[in-house]
C-alpha cells in the first residue's frame, strides 16, 4: 500500500512538471492555429503514438468505465485544454497555472459529494489557502510582455479578465474530467496508459469536425508552409504534456484519492514560478506570496 501511494505521489508530481514545461513550449510556439485546433493537433499526435495501447484497451475495458473515460476525455482534454490554451495566450504560463491550482478545492468538494472521498480538516485549510493565493493572483496586474515571449499583443485589462474566465472554465472542465476518470478507475483498474489513450480518443472524436480547418495551416494550403523548426516544439510539448502528462495523471488517479491526486497535480504553478523570468514575467512580492500560500495550501492538502 505504501509503495502504491508513493508511486501515485511521484506520478502526480512528474505530471505537474511535464505540464509546466509543456506550457512554456506551447506558449512559445509561433502558430496561427486557434486554441481548439492546436488542441486537436496535439491530441491526434499523441493518439497516433498510443494506437497500440488503444487497440488493447478497446476490447478490455467494460462499457461503463469506457463511457466514463470517453466523457472524461471530452471534458478534461477537449474542452479543458482548449480553454487552457486560450487562457495561456492571455494570462501567461505562471498566472494560468496558478488559477488552475484551484482544482483541489473544486475536485475535493465534488469528491465528497460524488465519490464519498472526504478530506481531513487540514485539507480544507489547505483549500482555503489555495483560494487566497488565487485571489492574490487575480488582483495582480500582468506586466507588459516582450514580443518574443508572447505571440499576442500587450494584454489589456479586458483581455486579462477574459483570460481569467477561460482559465476558470479550464479548471472546471479539468476537475470534471479527473472525477470521471477516477470513477472509471475505481470500477475497473485499467492500465494508466490505456486509460489515457481512451480519454484521448474521446477528445479527438469531439474535436474531429475541426480537422478540415486544421489541415490547411498544417499542410500549408493557400499560405506559406509552416516553418520546420515548429515541429520539434510541437512534438516535445505533446510528449511532455499529453503523452507523459496524461499517462502519469491516470496513474496518480488510480493510486490516490481524487482530491489528493489533483492537489499534487496542482503543484504546476509553483514550478512555473521558476520559469516566469524566461517569459519576461517577474512574479513580484505579491506573486511570490501567492506562490508561498499555494505551496503551504498544497502541503496541507496532501499531508
Amino acid at each position: 500500500m505504501a509503495f502504491a501511494v508513493a508511486t501515485g505521489v511521484a506520478a502526480a508530481l512528474l505530471a505537474a512538471l511535464g505540464w509546466t514545461l509543456a506550457s512554456g513550449l506551447w506558449r512559445r510556439l509561433p502558430t496561427s492555429l486557434g486554441p481548439a485546433q492546436l488542441n486537436l493537433l496535439k491530441n491526434l499526435i499523441a493518439l497516433a503514438l498510443q494506437l497500440p495501447l488503444l487497440a488493447l484497451a478497446l476490447p478490455a475495458v467494460a462499457p461503463i468505465p469506457m463511457a466514463l473515460l470517453l466523457v472524461s476525455g471530452v471534458m478534461g482534454i477537449a474542452a479543458g485544454d482548449s480553454f487552457y490554451f486560450a487562457a495561456l495566450r492571455r494570462l501567461g504560463t505562471r498566472r494560468t497555472l496558478t488559477v488552475e491550482a484551484g482544482g483541489p478545492a473544486v475536485t475535493s468538494a465534488a469528491g465528497v459529494l460524488l465519490l464519498a472521498e472526504i478530506p481531513a480538516a487540514q485539507q480544507w485549510a489547505g483549500t482555503a489557502l489555495v483560494s487566497l493565493a488565487l485571489v492574490l493572483v487575480a488582483l495582480q496586474r500582468s506586466p507588459q510582455l516582450p514580443a518574443a515571449a508572447d505571440s499576442a499583443a500587450s494584454p489589456t485589462p479586458a483581455s486579462q479578465r477574459f483570460g481569467l474566465l477561460l482559465a476558470l472554465l479550464a479548471l472546471l472542465c479539468g476537475s470534471a474530467g479527473a472525477l470521471l476518470a477516477r470513477a472509471a478507475l475505481r470500477l475497473q483498474p485499467i492500465s494508466p496508459l490505456q486509460a489515457s489513450s481512451v480519454r484521448l480518443l474521446g477528445a479527438c472524436l469531439v474535436l474531429l469536425p475541426l480537422l478540415p480547418a486544421l489541415l490547411g495551416p498544417v499542410l500549408g494550403r493557400g499560405q506559406p508552409r509552416p516553418a520546420g523548426r515548429r515541429w520539434p516544439l510541437v512534438l516535445a510539448a505533446t510528449l511532455l504534456g499529453t503523452t507523459a502528462g496524461i499517462g502519469l495523471q491516470q496513474l496518480a488517479l488510480l493510486r490516490l484519492p481524487v482530491g489528493l491526486a489533483v492537489a499534487l497535480l496542482a503543484t504546476a504553478p509553483l514550478m512555473a514560478v521558476l520559469l516566469a523570468p524566461l517569459e519576461g514575467d517577474q512574479p513580484g512580492p505579491r506573486g511570490w506570496l501567492a506562490a508561498g500560500l499555494g505551496l503551504l495550501g498544497v502541503w496541507l492538502l496532501v499531508r
